[in-house]
């Protein structure tokens, strides 16, 4: 997949000399909304003509209730019916809604979602840790180096830190519309723990150590730890990271005045370098970590618990680059809508979803795609 691209300007939004189609992906996560609109690009990839993201803290309180509060509810809602506004606006010919670890946790997520759908109009759907962890493969597939026999997707959310395991060369082989119709993933896992949820449940002056501790606990429980630790230690596999943790932590690390997308995204990062910078984030000040010029908008505050998580997966699968990709569920979604594998994904999905993911723990990891 080529880079996400702006339709160049004069054009009218949305279209691309009169004729191409539009598509909508947004994605409700428990800190942020996000929602882009896109169209098929020549080459295949993706044209963005529109988008949006704002934070709402939906799993703001969650780790401690159970429960998605009034106040989060009502910031979600108000993202939301902006985002409606944009999708009406641009009438695409596919849109797809998603919801993902706040609604999935909450015992009123799906009640929620309802209102959501009753009051705003858009069809919100809750997907599972394996799509998400499909999508999130597919937005970043053109960072997959063929040079390597695996890879490791990161996506560390809000409320919950998705892994996928992938065949590197077969998914330079299929490409995205192949990738799309059947990923290559060979393992996946869940993990209910985020930069917010961990954020909120540790506190005190130890606390980035004992937050290191239980996500290490709960990755090293799963069997991806004896799977795929061995390989990765071996030097077979490769580290790709599009969460904000890994793009803003990036954008530290280069020593950026202002964030860049066009710096961070696609970016090579040395492991042993970007330890060094983690380690200082680790032990600044939380006043030193805010006065880094990317880690505006409250991002400093989530820094220490998504450094925690990061650690943790390069103590056990390790390797010597990470490459940073600023994108992730909202492209993938789109690129699967665009090359034809939505409908019939979802519908397998939904005839079979429901008792398995149910019967699965949040942290096994899954049997190969």
């Amino acid at each position: 997949m080529a880079k996400p691209t702006r339709s160049r300007r004069g054009k009218p939004p949305g279209r691309s000399g009169g004729a191409a189609q539009t598509y909508a992906a947004l994605d409700l996560g428990t800190n942020n909304c996000r929602l882009l609109i896109a169209e098929k690009s020549a080459s295949g990839g993706l044209r963005i003509v529109d988008s949006y993201s704002q934070i709402v803290a939906l799993g703001e309180g969650l780790a401690a209730s159970g429960r998605l509060s009034d106040l989060a509810m009502n910031r979600a809602m108000d993202a939301l019916k902006k985002c409606s506004d944009k999708v009406k606006k641009h009438k695409p010919a596919q849109a797809r809604f998603i919801a993902t670890q706040a609604c999935r946790q909450a015992s009123n997520g799906r009640a929620f979602v309802s209102e959501v759908r009753r009051r705003v109009g858009l069809n919100m759907e809750t997907i599972s840790p394996k799509e998400e962890a499909k999508f999130a493969l597919l937005g970043s597939l053109d960072l997959v180096d063929p040079e390597s026999d695996f890879a490791l997707v990161i996506d560390i959310g809000g409320g919950s830190t998705e892994l996928s395991w992938i065949d590197a060369r077969s998914a330079s082989a299929r490409g995205v519309k192949g990738c799309a119709l059947r990923a290559p993933i060979l393992g996946w896992a869940s993990f209910p723990v985020g930069v917010v949820t961990l954020s909120e449940s540790f506190a005190g002056e130890d606390r980035y150590a004992r937050m290191k501790e239980h996500v290490s606990g709960l990755m090293r429980a799963n069997d991806a730890a004896s799977r795929f630790g061995p390989l990765f230690r071996a030097g077979r596999g490769q580290v790709i990271g599009n969460s904000g943790t890994v793009t803003s932590l990036a954008a530290v690390h280069m020593g950026l005045d202002r964030y860049l997308r066009a710096a961070v995204d696609g970016a090579w990062l040395d492991r042993m370098a970007l330890l060094q910078t983690m380690a200082r984030l680790r032990d600044a000040t939380p006043e030193q970590r805010a006065a880094e010029p990317c880690l505006a908008g409250g991002r400093s505050e989530l820094m220490l618990p998504g450094i925690a998580i990061l650690t943790a997966i390069f103590d056990i699968w390790p390797s010597d680059r990470l490459r940073v990709g600023d994108r992730g569920l909202r492209e993938g979604i789109l690129l699967s809508m665009m090359h034809g594998a939505n409908t019939d994904q979802r519908s397998r999905s939904r005839r079979r979803g429901g008792r398995a993911q149910r019967a699965k723990s949040p942290s096994n990891a899954g049997a190969a795609e």
